[in-house]
């Protein structure tokens, strides 16, 4: 692999979270396939493949229960591994999913004491995260949601969420961490419904923030397309926005069940446009691959799985560096945004340039008969990604 087109380097920024190459394969089926590994251990398996960044949240470190000195002597060990295998750890989150005391959420549920716990974790968690060198700080809502709305009414669930989220920044700011935090959104599971379903829910949550500026989001590939949605199409508004803080990078068959495969496995297409517009527009935060090995594996499996997110990713790359310099391509795309016949600009508003558009005659059947060509567009793409152009 050192020698490989397709290696990593430093400069991709490709980070794994502890959970996901120490995932033991478990799953509500079935008992763990894979010996769990300490996170020494996991941080050297992500140096072996050429991972930049280890993620994790709390408990993925120090268990929930850990002493003071347990908890020292853990941490010291994690950053000395991470020294000598050379990884960096640029985002941390929290746990608030597990644990029994979280089963009606943890920042939304009815408990008041529930929610000041949930505080209090995130705010250990991000003392963490800061004692490690994290700048990002993650926000999943695994609990946030209902079974039945009888519960909860969701806008109080909103306001206990907005509260929660001003509590930290504050706390953040007060502490001096400097943390950015990075919202994910997903539709379903385990909550039969989670708040905050879609990226384009938090980007109009964050409006509401008290700190709007230190707020941004994480979309996931496996959680938007679980609710049929454009993963690009998301990203690409968290981008426009200046809220793109992460991105979890896996892959996911829409409609099913959050499978969070390999990055690439089910929907290549897809993963390129993706990749695509990450490399057009310069995004230059961590790449995070938040995805399992299939259950098949053994620990090798799994670095076969860690090394072929990669891969994957830098080929994407290649073939989209590929389609922008095509020829025929470059043509085409040309040709997309060139004016069919005369039309005053829209721009800026001015009452001069409304009366140019109200008055202008536009000839629509023309405009209607005009032939764009997509279908050779998406056919030299798919000639591309199958190696064939």
């Amino acid at each position: 692999m050192a020698s490989d087109a397709f290696a990593s380097r430093p400069e991709h920024k490709f980070s794994f979270g502890l959970w996901t190459v120490g995932n033991p394969g478990r799953d509500p089926f079935g008992e763990p396939v894979r010996p769990r590994l300490s996170p020494v251990q996991l941080v050297a398996l992500l140096g072996e493949v050429g991972a930049w960044g280890v993620n994790l949240h709390d408990n993925d470190l120090v268990p929930i229960d850990a002493t003071a000195a347990d908890r020292d002597r853990i941490v010291r060990d994690f950053r000395h591994a991470c020294r000598d295998h050379g990884l960096a750890v640029p985002m941390v989150t929290t746990n608030l999913f597990t644990d029994p005391a979280f089963k009606d959420g943890a920042f939304t549920a009815n408990d008041p004491a529930v929610r000041a716990l949930a505080v209090q974790k995130a705010m250990g968690a991000m003392d963490l995260g800061a004692e490690l060198g994290a700048r990002i700080f993650v926000m999943w809502g695994g609990r946030e949601g209902t079974e039945t709305d009888g519960c909860r009414r969701p806008d109080t669930a909103i306001q206990r969420l907005r509260e929660a989220v001003n509590y930290l920044c504050e706390y953040s700011l007060d502490a001096g961490y400097d943390y950015r935090f990075a919202l994910e959104a997903k539709p379903n599971e385990p909550r039969s419904d989670i708040y905050m379903a879609t990226t384009g829910a938090y980007l109009g949550f964050i409006a509401t923030l008290e700190h709007p500026e230190l707020v941004g989001v994480n979309p996931e590939v496996a959680h938007e397309h679980m609710a049929g949605l454009n993963m690009t199409h998301a990203v690409g508004q968290a981008w426009e926005a200046g809220k793109l803080f992460h991105i979890d990078l896996n892959d996911q068959v829409i409609g099913r069940y959050d499978q969070d495969f390999r990055f690439g496995a089910a929907n290549p297409k897809a993963a390129f446009w993706l990749v695509k517009f990450l490399e057009e527009v310069g995004y230059d935060g961590p790449r995070h691959f938040d995805a399992h090995a299939y259950r098949t594996e053994g620990p090798e499996g799994v670095k076969d799985f860690a090394r072929g997110c990669i891969r994957t990713y830098l080929i994407l790359k290649d073939k989209a560096a590929r389609w922008a310099a095509d020829p025929e391509i470059r043509e085409l795309v040309a040709g997309f945004a060139g004016s069919s016949q005369p039309a005053p600009p829209v721009g800026r508003y001015s009452p001069a340039g409304a009366s140019a558009i109200k008055s202008h005659r536009f000839d629509r059947v023309a405009l209607g008969a005009r032939e764009l060509f997509y279908e050779r567009l998406d056919q030299l793409t798919t000639e591309i990604l199958l190696g064939v152009r």
